[in-house]
């Protein structure tokens, strides 16, 4: 059976994470969760997206707040399909959040769903 990753750019994005970890928990599906922030690990986040299909895994859900650009660096190292989660924090409320996420470059595709 195929997993899901959960990556987080932060733990304090781990609130928003756990939804998902419970809906993926009740269809009782294989994941991994990790913090990888794009900023602070850059070359971990790296190697993990890298990786990932050799890994078992089949898609990776992107968590990150403030101007994380998270979704699309990890998207920038694999084929498998990314799902950025903007996650609300910080004093615009998430919306720096949101548009990192949905303005990726051309050729780093990265589904965008709303706020947390």
């Amino acid at each position: 059976m195929r997993k899901v990753a959960i990556v987080m750019g932060s733990k304090s994005d781990l609130p928003v994470a756990e939804k998902a970890v419970g809906v993926l928990r009740d269809y009782g599906v294989q994941m991994e969760v990790r913090v990888l922030s794009a900023h602070r690990c850059p070359n971990e986040a790296r190697e993990f997206a890298a990786s990932a299909r050799e890994g078992g895994f089949s898609v990776i859900l992107a968590f990150a707040g403030m101007a994380a650009h998270l979704a699309g660096a990890i998207a920038a190292s694999t084929t498998l399909p990314v799902i950025g989660i903007p996650v609300k924090s910080g004093s615009l409320g998430g919306i720096d959040a949101l548009l990192s996420t949905v303005q990726m470059p051309s050729g780093f595709p990265v589904a965008t769903v709303a706020l947390n």
